[in-house]
């Protein structure tokens, strides 16, 4: 989508007559539907007057080429500004521009990040430079028409309201090397931004070469495929084991047809869905299809990438890992192949920054060959639709052949299988020949009476093994306006024992789950479904309650926290349990050696006890 588009003699008399935000706000409405927010209209009052002076100073062809907020096909990205044309080499170039209004920013921990105050508060962002290089890095990638050498793309940032400090927090070493392939100008160096913009496009003749990056095929390159496939050689992570290699090779197969088709691969946990699919996404990019590996669940997909890769090549393979939600508006089989791992968690209409109305159907549509990886039992929250049933209704809406495969070998609690199937029956969620329990020697299951010295142990463990605390949405989370952007606030809280901690933080964001800092956070399902450590600690809060007389769960709408989890549920007590019970199967499932429990719900903790006598 592109919200402007002229020659660089249209954008300066645009900025000139005063017209170019009417300009602007009718785009918004004629293909958003929305009016710009009054956030944005101070930006663009601020902001392109400065690029009109920019352009017009430096002396570009007056058939260069101008867009303004050019959405990248398939992401959420949105450039600023971009102009093209060509060299003194007669080169096909264009420049991103990216334009900020700070004043004032400091240096952070973290590969390319900053603090600024954006957004009414201050908040840890990426490095300007760094969020230009992005976007070039991300169309040098998957741009046919730029990686194949036709166009080539440049970047840099535009503080236009910044002076520069002495010593400058965002010059600091080690945001050189971002720096020196995406220049960073504040507001007394126009005239260095000028010459870099000449240097690149002066010579004009740009409208042509919009329209080849407008019309560029959007599939990975050869580059990044062999990049993709460095990171699983030789890894003993991603080994595919018995029935797990035969889902593997017979989806390969599926994909290769080329013909319209959904597979569907079932698996509870621990049984190598993930294993699996992402070694699907390598072999199919190497196929030379072009394949996109979808995780909906924001924690999963970037915790997975950050394991996968380096600091310097993470935003490099993150963008062949996405988000569900980029595909509302893809064409029909724009991609060969979609590999969509904890598919359970695909989202319906109304979920937080989804602008579609069936993610099941959006990625059924946008490609050739959908592959789903799904739990029926992991459902967490109403807007979950992600269920065999809906993928196979819209698959028969949509003409496409149906593969069904189903992974039942357990590879995580140390092979345990028959402890998930034990928690299956406790939890009633369904009947299993696991009533009695486990192999106990197998996995290391401990219930605590003490919370406190359920944390000492899980501390213990993270000595030599991975380990997280995590809890149920018991407890509210206090909100970063309020203080609490880096789990500074101790939300989880039980009075009888004196026991504090604080929930994951916001600033370490969806890697909270290996950070380092996270064994003194506890983590909730959103940050730990579809990962493992060795051992958990799981705290059930009083938003599960267990009634001995009728051997029934129960769940009370105000003490389940989460709100937009049960959003629609206030009058659908059964339901909401259902979703409660879910949850804690979820987390007590993330252990692959041991998990260990504390209940608030001492009536829960004597049928649990009882249960565990049972076993063998």
């Amino acid at each position: 989508m592109i919200v402007y588009e002229a020659t660089a003699r249209r954008f300066m008399e645009d900025v000139e007559s005063n017209s170019l935000m009417t300009q602007i706000e009718t785009a918004f409405q004629e293909k958003l539907g929305r009016s710009i927010p009054p956030g944005e209209v101070t930006a663009y009052q601020n902001s392109l007057p400065r690029m009109g002076m920019v352009v017009k100073r430096s002396e570009v062809a007056e058939d260069c080429g101008v867009l303004i907020e050019y959405k990248i096909p398939l992401t959420n990205f949105r450039i600023d500004f971009v102009i093209s044309g060509h060299d003194d080499q007669g080169n096909k170039n264009f420049v991103i521009v990216e334009l900020k209004q700070w004043q004032k920013a400091s240096s952070v921990d973290g590969d390319g990040l900053v603090e600024s105050y954006t957004g009414g508060a201050p908040r840890v962002v990426t490095h300007p430079s760094y969020q230009a290089m992005r976007y070039k890095d991300f169309m040098s990638d998957f741009n046919e028409t730029i990686y194949s050498g036709s166009v080539s793309a440049y970047s840099c940032a535009y503080l236009h309201n910044y002076l520069e400090k002495q010593p400058e927090p965002l010059l600091e070493d080690k945001y050189t090397t971002v720096i020196d392939k995406s220049p960073i100008y504040f507001r007394d160096d126009q005239s260095k931004l000028e010459d870099f913009l000449a240097k690149y496009v002066k010579y004009g003749n740009g409208m042509d070469i919009l329209y080849e990056i407008n019309n560029g095929k959007i599939r990975p390159s050869k580059k990044l495929i062999d990049h993709v496939a460095s990171m699983f050689k030789g890894n003993q992570n991603y080994i595919l084991l018995d029935e797990q290699k035969v889902a593997f090779e017979t989806a390969r197969l599926i994909a290769n047809k080329k013909e319209k088709s959904v597979v569907i691969i079932q698996g509870g946990p621990g049984t190598g869905k993930s294993v699996v699919s992402v070694n699907l996404i390598s072999a199919l990019l190497k196929d030379n299809l072009n394949a996109i590996f979808v995780a909906p669940n924001s924690s999963f997909r970037n915790t997975l990438v950050k394991r996968l890769t380096q600091e310097h090549s993470a935003q490099r393979i993150r963008n062949i890992f996405k988000g569900s939600a980029s595909f509302y508006d893809a064409k029909e089989d724009e991609f060969d192949a979609l590999i969509i791992d904890e598919a359970h968690r695909l989202k319906n209409k109304g979920a937080f920054m989804y602008k579609g109305a069936n993610q099941v159907e959006d990625v059924i549509k946008a490609a050739r060959t959908s592959i789903f990886f799904i739990d029926d039992d992991q459902a967490v929250r109403p807007e979950d639709i992600g269920t065999i049933k809906e993928l196979k209704r819209i698959a028969e809406d949509q003409n496409a052949k149906i593969y069904e495969m189903e992974l039942t070998a357990q590879f995580r609690c140390a092979g345990a299988e028959g402890y998930i199937n034990w928690l299956n029956d406790v939890l009633q969620l369904k009947e299993t020949a696991n009533y009695n329990g486990w192999d106990k020697k197998s996995f290391d299951f401990r219930i605590f009476n003490n919370p406190n010295d359920m944390r000492d142990e899980i501390n213990k463990k993270s000595e030599n093994f991975s380990a997280r605390m995590l809890a149920g949405y018991s407890w509210m989370w206090t909100s970063a306006s309020s203080g609490n952007q880096d789990g500074e606030v101790e939300d989880i809280t039980i009075p009888e024992f004196d026991f504090r901690m604080p929930w994951n933080s916001r600033k370490v964001g969806t890697t909270w789950a290996i950070d380092e800092r996270g064994i003194n956070q506890v983590g909730c399902i959103h940050t730990s479904q579809g990962l493992e450590f060795d051992y958990v600690g799981v705290i059930i809060g009083d938003d599960l309650n267990f009634n001995p007389n009728k051997n029934q769960f129960s769940t009370a709408y105000t003490n389940y926290k989460d709100i937009t989890g049960k959003q629609g549920m206030k009058d659908k007590p059964e339901e909401l349990n259902r979703l409660v019970r879910n949850i804690y199967k979820v987390l007590m499932t993330r252990g692959m050696r041991g998990c260990y429990v504390y209940f608030q719900d001492k009536e829960l903790e004597k049928y649990f006890m009882n249960r565990l006598l049972l076993t063998n």
